[in-house]
């Protein structure tokens, strides 16, 4: 008998599959993996009927929330594709200042949602990403650095396990799967149904400096950057790419933003700006503008983003001199893929006031990290721009103490991405919670239990 599913069940072959399996992936790379079977479910007993059929037909579990992910990690062969868009709900308890969240909602969404309440929840840069991969792999947010990654203001889950079964998981109840969830990204071997989060007061003010400079002024921008990023309060997004109006020489674009309660505690903060070496080679600035995560993210970050773009993307965190770092940089400079593809950097650890880390399986982290992304059209290009990405993240491996699992690229370039003691621990919790294998586990993993490099200690 099949399990009863309210959404719809497709199958490998039918009608709307295709167009289903390609919009499981964000943008025009979609891999030639293909699920035997698309469960869009609409509620929670729906996910429930999806386990039971993967277990009928003999099948593995993937599972997408809002399909954000460059690698397109969640579209595998052989197996059932739970997709969990339509599972959208959010609570807010104001006077508990907690939540709950269902992982089809954008972060984008939910923080709309508090800022009518003067709450906060450090949600995404990126507007499209959904609550549940972004949770699961740590989420790297907004005021990340003050809060710590999102997953540390996960309190609980639901879930559904490997046997079918609904359980609550938290540091009492299943603290091992918890413990799990929250760092584990698309190699978690359980349903997320539901998250339940801590909320924040807003801070009143959220005010942002732009500083945009020619190529020629990487080495400097980049190494004050490097000097600066631990001790200064305010979040740096500093940027490389070429202008996608004219396609020509890559430019830096510095966004440094701060997050306080007084407009004059966030201009001295943002003042430091002013001291960088190359400030007389700007070409154009902006100053001390007054703004929100949501308008940061639409006119800074989204456009970066292009649905009709093949994308690859590789990442690292470092802690390293960019005197170490700039010949491969100074290499990347001189073949630069067309636009939108694009080099990050953001300052993360190391700064006073961080916040202690609990036990959790997210792990690797470090005083900096940077993100490379190539964008092109043809796909027969893909082998190009793949190695593109790959050679030069490659090239700053002595340099890294490891990777986070939002920007992987495990298939090319498999690297550390939690502790050795970490990944050990998840296979045996896998082992325990997944003893058939029915979960899809990440698509690579370290060859040794070891790094290039040790991480600062955070």
């Amino acid at each position: 008998m099949t399990p009863r599913i309210e959404g719809r069940v497709l199958r490998r072959g039918d009608y709307r599959y295709e167009n289903l399996r390609r919009e499981a992936c964000w943008h025009a790379g979609v891999p030639d993996r293909y699920p035997e079977l698309i469960v869009l479910a609409n509620n929670e007993d729906d996910v429930v009927g999806a386990v039971e059929l993967a277990r009928r037909e003999g099948l593995q579990i993937a599972v997408r929330s809002g399909g954000h992910s460059w690698s397109a990690s969640h579209l595998r062969d052989g197996t059932v594709l739970i997709d969990l868009s339509n599972l959208r709900h959010v609570t807010v308890d104001r006077d508990a200042m907690t939540g709950t969240a269902q992982p089809g909602i954008k972060g984008s969404e939910l923080s709309s949602m508090l800022a009518g309440q003067d709450l906060f929840f450090p949600t995404g840069h990126c507007s499209g990403v959904s609550l549940g991969g972004y949770l699961l792999q740590g989420g790297f947010a907004w005021a990340g650095r003050a809060y710590g990654p999102a997953c540390m203001s996960v309190t609980g889950i639901d879930a559904v396990t490997a046997a079918g079964e609904q359980v609550h998981a938290d540091e009492t109840e299943n603290p091992d799967l918890f413990w799990a969830a929250r760092g584990a990204g698309p190699g978690f071997f359980a349903v997320v149904t539901r998250f339940y989060v801590k909320l924040y007061p807003r801070m009143r003010v959220t005010m942002n400096s732009g500083y945009f400079w020619p190529a020629s002024a990487a080495y400097d921008v980049y190494r004050f950057v490097h000097e600066i990023g631990r001790r200064t309060p305010t979040e740096i997004n500093l940027l490389c790419s070429r202008d996608p109006m004219t396609g020509g020489e890559p430019l830096i674009a510095l966004n440094a933003t701060a997050f306080t309660d007084t407009e004059e505690e966030a201009r001295e903060q943002l003042s430091v700006y002013e001291s960088c070496p190359a400030r007389a080679q700007a070409l154009t600035t902006r100053l001390n503008e007054v703004t929100d995560t949501g308008t940061l993210s639409r006119f800074g970050t989204d456009p970066h983003y292009d649905e009709t773009k093949r994308y690859l993307a590789d990442n690292m965190w470092t802690h390293a001199s960019f005197d170490d770092l700039w010949p491969n940089f100074e290499e990347m400079l001189k073949t630069w893929p067309p636009a939108p593809s694009h080099l990050v950097l953001f300052n993360w650890g190391g700064h006073e006031g961080q916040p202690p880390r609990p036990s959790m399986a997210y792990s690797v982290e470090d005083e900096l990290y940077y993100a490379l992304y190539s964008a092109w059209t043809d796909p027969a290009d893909d082998k190009k721009y793949t190695r593109w990405v790959t050679d030069h993240m490659r090239a700053w491996e002595p340099y890294a103490s490891g990777i986070q699992l939002a920007d992987e690229n495990l298939i090319n370039r498999p690297y550390r991405f939690v502790t050795d003691e970490n990944l050990r621990r998840l296979d045996d919790l896998r082992a325990t919670w997944d003893p058939d294998g029915m979960f899809v586990s990440w698509l690579g993993r370290p060859a040794g239990c070891s790094a290039g490099a040790e991480g600062t200690a955070l």
